[in-house]
């Protein structure tokens, strides 16, 4: 009876310090952070449709959690991001110009090329068609594809005079990036790509005897600069 009555004893202990624990979280300061609300996954971007709001204890919050928008929006995911986890900034790329992890970088031959929009500009997503010698043209993916870089005949990346436009995109600031897209420092004689090796490889079959030229036309940014999204606390 006396070792039945010390482990009651015990029990009811740990319960009232669980309990104390419990009504003190609850009584905390609460943050909103920010995380996926379906499975996000890696190499893919960030729109404001993927995200949602989660409270949760002051305590329990670290300095690598995102609690703005603007720090998620337009950024790519490095790795695989779960519904309902905290998006951390390890897991984050700003820098879209960088290949993903089934992409590498390609300079597309001049010689493939039938015409270029001159409004493009690193980090920019355009669309690719096929002009064929024989059937109609049409667009060879359907997906955007990201420029790396535009060049001139001197190697030069094709940009703006001013160095305050020269990074809009890295400052995510679309308004001077359009404002910016008014001049440029030269011609656009070379472009890179990042491409899976598949798609690569459709522009060697469709290119490489001649008898289709790509068409590359400015579509958009990579991914929205800014975005709203309905609160969704929990």
């Amino acid at each position: 009876m006396l070792s039945i009555l010390a482990a009651l004893l015990a029990a009811l202990a740990v319960y009232g310090l669980y309990y104390v624990q419990l009504e003190r979280v609850q009584q905390e300061e609460r943050v909103r952070i920010l995380v996926p609300s379906r499975w996000i996954d890696a190499g893919q971007y960030i729109t404001a449709e993927q995200l949602a709001w989660h409270t949760i204890p002051q305590s329990m919050a670290t300095e690598d959690m995102l609690y703005t928008l603007e720090e998620v929006i337009g950024q790519e995911a490095v790795i695989p991001l779960g519904t309902g986890e905290p998006i951390l900034q390890w897991k984050l790329n700003k820098f879209a110009l960088h290949p993903n992890q089934q992409q590498a970088t390609f300079q597309l031959p001049k010689d493939y090329i039938k015409s270029i929009s001159n409004g493009i500009r690193a980090g920019d997503e355009v669309w690719i068609y096929v002009s064929q010698q024989e059937g109609e043209a049409e667009r060879l993916f359907e997906e955007g594809i990201i420029v790396a870089s535009v060049k001139t005949g001197s190697n030069n990346e094709v940009d703006v005079p001013s160095e305050m436009d020269k990074h809009a995109i890295v400052r995510s600031n679309a308004e001077q990036m359009y404002a910016s897209r008014r001049d440029a420092n030269g011609m656009i004689e070379y472009i890179n790509v990042n491409l899976t090796e598949a798609q690569w490889l459709e522009i060697e079959r469709r290119c490489s005897d001649g008898s289709g030229k790509l068409v590359i036309a400015y579509h958009a940014l990579p991914a929205p600069m800014k975005g709203q999204m309905q609160d969704d606390a929990s």
